[in-house]
């Protein structure tokens, strides 16, 4: 059985969402206040966190933010804010997926059953990836698979699960193009549907923790109507 943080300030709302996924095989530990999430999810070490964003103690955008510095796993949030800005500002913080409460149960169930297979695959695949690649060394950025860091000119790079791994995708096939498709299917197991901005966004993100420049990126280069290129011979100088 799967475990899960659900953070909910409604309690019947996350009594209804906690006995319905329950019955699919996943138990679920409702906390209603942001404020005690942290010490919530380092105790029960769950294999995915679910946030709503209006939370009392501190609200989910800001309390996503803060988990990332120190768990990895898969985050969604979710919402009755129907907001195409909160949705970007969610995966500039770190979250997985944006769903709302009106989403019909079944979706919702097949959504965090997706994310967490992805999050179990990607712990079973580490060792293999690592053999094959090991560290890899760009200048003065370095790639380190094994412990997930990054570093570029000897300053560690904090990165969530998801940007290292769109980094790391984007590095070992350094000087290649990879569009929009084959990156979501690599990275979530889904297919470009023309609308999905996430790995936009993920790339902005990745530019400004890099130095980048965000009007004319020269390390992670946009190549237009095609995709986006990983320039090795960019990281000389920070």
């Amino acid at each position: 059985m799967n475990k899960i943080v659900f953070v909910e300030d409604d309690a019947e709302v996350g009594e209804l969402i906690a006995a319905y996924l329950g019955r699919h095989d996943i138990h679920v530990i409702v906390e209603g206040r942001g404020d005690r999430a942290e010490e919530v999810i380092q105790r029960e070490n769950p294999e995915l966190v679910m946030l709503d964003i209006m939370l009392p103690g501190k609200d989910g955008m800001t309390l996503c933010r803060d988990l990332r510095a120190s768990w990895q796993g898969p985050i969604v949030l979710l919402t009755s804010l129907d907001s195409d800005m909160n949705h970007i500002l969610s995966l500039e913080m770190g979250a997985n997926d944006y769903i709302l409460k009106t989403t019909p149960p079944a979706v919702l169930l097949a959504r965090l059953r997706l994310h967490l297979r992805q999050a179990s695959s990607s712990g079973e695949e580490i060792a293999p990836v690592v053999s094959r690649h090991k560290l890899l060394q760009f200048g003065t950025l370095s790639i380190d698979p094994v412990n997930r860091q990054v570093q570029l000119q000897d300053k560690e790079i904090v990165l969530s699960t998801a940007d290292f791994d769109l980094l790391w995708e984007l590095a070992t096939h350094a000087g290649q193009i990879l569009n929009r498709d084959a990156l979501l299917k690599t990275l979530r197991g889904v297919s470009y549907d023309g609308m999905d901005r996430s790995i936009d966004v993920a790339i902005s993100r990745l530019r400004k923790k890099l130095n980048d420049s965000a009007t004319e990126p020269y390390r992670i280069k946009t190549i237009r109507n095609k995709g986006y290129l990983f320039a090795p011979h960019a990281w000389q100088s920070a």
